[in-house]
C-alpha cells in the first residue's frame, strides 16, 4: 500500500497526483525517483541486497561452469547426474539474475517473475541429481543389504521428483500469470506450495531409505566380522577398494549434507509461502538470503568439490550410462562386470 506521509507534494508529479499514471507505474518508469518510489508499493517488501545477490549470481554460474567441466574432462562420465545438477544451477543463474535486475528496478514485473519461477524449481533438479546417487552407492554396497533392487531407487524417487517439479513450475506460471495480470495468486501460490512439500515428502522418504540401507548394511558387515559377503558388489574388486577410500567418505559426506540442505531449503519455502506473497517470512531477505541462498550454495558446492565423478568414478563403471538410470541394461552386464572383476583379482594374484 502506497503511504505519501512526509513527501512533500511538490515533489509528487502532477499525473500522479491527479490519478492520470498509478505511482508503480511511474516508479516503474523512474525507479531512481526516491523522494516519492520509496513510498510507493513493488513486487518486493524490501531493498534487493545487490551483493549478496550478485554473490549468489557469480557463485552459481562458476558451479555450473564445474559441472559441465567434470562433463567434459570424464567424456560423459556420470552424464545423468551432471545434467540434474546442472539444469538446476541454470534456473538458480536466471532466478539471481532477475533478483539482480529488481534491484535495480524494484518495479520490474520481468525480474519478479524469473526469480519466482527459476529459483522455486531449480532444486527440484538437484533433487534428482542426489536420487540418481543413492542407485549406484546401494550398488557398491550390495544390493542384498537393500529392500529393494537398486534400480527402484530412481524408478520411485525420480517420478515423484518430476511431480514436485511439475507441480511448482505450473504453480510458478499461474501465479506468473496471474500476477501480470494484476489478479489474485491464490491458486498457483496453492499449487507451487503442494509441489514443495511433495518434494520435502519426497526427500524425507529418500532419507529414510538411504539411513535404512545404511543400518542393514553396518549390521551385515558386523554379522560377517566387519566384511561384507561374497555376493557384494558382483565380487568387482574396484568397488571393494573404492569403499575403503578417504575420497568415497567425503562424497558420502558431501551428499549426505546436500539432501539435508536442499531439504531444509524446501521446508522454508513452504512456510514462506503459506503465508502469502505479503507475510512476515517472505518480507525478510536475511531469511531468504540465509535459507534459500547459503543452503543451496552449500548444497552444490559441496558435490562440486567432493564430485561424485571424480571421488568415485568406480561407481560409474559398473551398470553406468544413461541406460543403467532405470536398471533397463541387459542382464548379461552384471555378470559381465562380475567376470571382468575376477578376471582383475586372478590377475592381481599372479602378478604378485
Amino acid at each position: 500500500m502506497d503511504d505519501y506521509r512526509g513527501v512533500p507534494v511538490s515533489a509528487i508529479p502532477p499525473s500522479v497526483l491527479n490519478g492520470t499514471v498509478p505511482p508503480s507505474r511511474y516508479c516503474f518508469e523512474h525507479p531512481d525517483y526516491d523522494v516519492l518510489c520509496d513510498h510507493v508499493g513493488s513486487f518486493y517488501s524490501y531493498r534487493i541486497d545487490i551483493a549478496a545477490n550478485a554473490a549468489f549470481l557469480g557463485l552459481f554460474a562458476a558451479s555450473l561452469l564445474g559441472y559441465a567441466a567434470v562433463i567434459v574432462a570424464r567424456r560423459g562420465r556420470g552424464l545423468a547426474f551432471g545434467l540434474a545438477m546442472i539444469l538446476g544451477l541454470v534456473c538458480e543463474v536466471l532466478g539471481y539474475a532477475g533478483r539482480v535486475m529488481s534491484w535495480r528496478n524494484r518495479w520490474d514485473e520481468n525480474g519478479f517473475l524469473m526469480q519466482i519461477c527459476c529459483l522455486t524449481i531449480g532444486p527440484a533438479f538437484m533433487a534428482a541429481g542426489l536420487y540418481l546417487c543413492l542407485r549406484r552407492i546401494v550398488t557398491a554396497f550390495g544390493p542384498e543389504n537393500s529392500r529393494i533392487p537398486p534400480e527402484y531407487y530412481t524408478r520411485i524417487f525420480i517420478p515423484c521428483d518430476v511431480v514436485s517439479l511439475v507441480l511448482q513450475a505450473t504453480g510458478g506460471g499461474m501465479a506468473a500469470v496471474a500476477f501480470h495480470g494484476s489478479r489474485s495468486a491464490t491458486t498457483g501460490t496453492n499449487i507451487m506450495i503442494a509441489g514443495l512439500s511433495f518434494q520435502v515428502f519426497t526427500l524425507l522418504c529418500f532419507i529414510a531409505a538411504s539411513v535404512d540401507f545404511a543400518l542393514r548394511t553396518h549390521r551385515r558387515q558386523h554379522q560377517h566380522q566387519h566384511q561384507l559377503d561374497g555376493n557384494a558388489t558382483h565380487h568387482d574388486p574396484r568397488l571393494v577398494r573404492m569403499r575403503q577410500t578417504l575420497r568415497f567418505r567425503l562424497f558420502l559426506g558431501a551428499l549426505a549434507l546436500a539432501t539435508f540442505c536442499i531439504l531444509w531449503r524446501s521446508a522454508f519455502r513452504v512456510a514462506e509461502l503459506s503465508e502469502g506473497w505479503s507475510g512476515p517470512i517472505i518480507g525478510k531477505q536475511g531469511l531468504f538470503i540465509g535459507f534459500e541462498g547459503v543452503l543451496i550454495v552449500v548444497a552444490v558446492y559441496a558435490l562440486n568439490i567432493f564430485h561424485p565423478v571424480l571421488c568415485a568414478p568406480e561407481l560409474f563403471e559398473v551398470g553406468g550410462g544413461l541406460k543403467g538410470v532405470w536398471g533397463f541394461r541387459r542382464k548379461g552386464a552384471s555378470n559381465d562386470a562380475s567376470e571382468r572383476g575376477h578376471k582383475v583379482e586372478g590377475s592381481g594374484e599372479s602378478s604378485g
